[in-house]
């Protein structure tokens, strides 16, 4: 059964949504959808409040950190960090109340090419259990190719079962943004969607472009019920008008089964 699962993106200190493809280190200033007058805390309140596991922060660049753990100590153990974390810092996150870590760049030198020994020195150092491995990815000839460094840098390797094959024993979950449809609210990427959900292995999370509730549907449908969404702009918390957060907690507790 596919789940909404909820999201603090952070950019300079303040929760924002912003679309994912202008993040850019050249200086320009991303397109912003939204900027909150709230805390981070607040938010992830509200997930605990109304019982959304699975969760996660997010850190788009430096100045992040202070907020970050403003909102893991809202909620000790329920939401994820991801964001400029290392084997140097991952600890250190999890002990400010992060459930997991997720990791992209570390993983990759600055070429995009694949460093296998420091995803194993990750898990040495907090276990596989811990670990969340963001496979954010782009449109390519190939198909989708993993983006690093805030998706400005393509990587070497491809978003393949093969990929996720391999690297599935090294840690707890997937999470998987379409970069190209992230913060557009113009309608979700079906066709990775259904790569994951035909793959079926560990939990998987889709962010990117959900804009309705149809949208949330049909990752349900094309995932085969095996991938959970998460939605941000188009969220009204976040100033969206295409879905309601009422109605994604409510649609979390209906009564099914995987």
């Amino acid at each position: 059964m596919t789940r909404f699962r909820p999201c603090i993106d952070l950019h300079q200190g303040k929760v924002k949504q912003i679309v994912g493809g202008t993040l850019r280190d050249d200086g320009a200033g991303p397109r912003e959808n939204f900027v909150s007058d709230k805390a981070p805390a607040w938010f992830a309140e509200s997930f605990r409040d109304d019982g959304l596991t699975g969760g996660h922060v997010i850190k788009l660049g430096p100045g992040n950190d202070e907020a970050a753990r403003e909102a893991l100590a809202a909620w000790p153990g329920g939401l994820q960090i991801g964001g400029g974390i290392s084997v140097a810092n991952a600890k250190q996150w999890l002990d400010a109340g992060a459930s997991h870590v997720i990791v992209t760049s570390a993983l990759f030198d600055k070429d995009g090419k694949f460093l296998a020994e420091t995803l194993e020195d990750l898990v040495k150092a907090i276990g596989a259990d811990k670990l969340v491995i963001d496979l954010s990815c782009r449109r390519t000839s190939d198909g989708w190719t993993v983006a690093m460094n805030r998706w400005q840098t393509l990587t070497e390797m491809d978003v393949t079962h093969t990929t996720l094959d391999r690297l599935a024993p090294f840690c707890a979950e997937f999470l998987i943004h379409a970069a190209d449809v992230e913060g557009l609210c113009r309608g979700i990427d079906a066709d990775l969607v259904s790569l994951l959900g035909t793959w079926g292995g560990i939990p998987v999370t889709y962010a990117g472009g959900a804009a309705t509730m149809e949208d949330v549907l049909l990752v349900e449908s094309a995932g085969l019920g095996k991938v959970d969404v998460t939605v941000g702009s188009a969220l009204d918390l976040f100033g969206g008008k295409g879905l309601g957060y009422k109605d994604l907690v409510a649609w979390n507790r209906r009564d099914k089964t995987r």
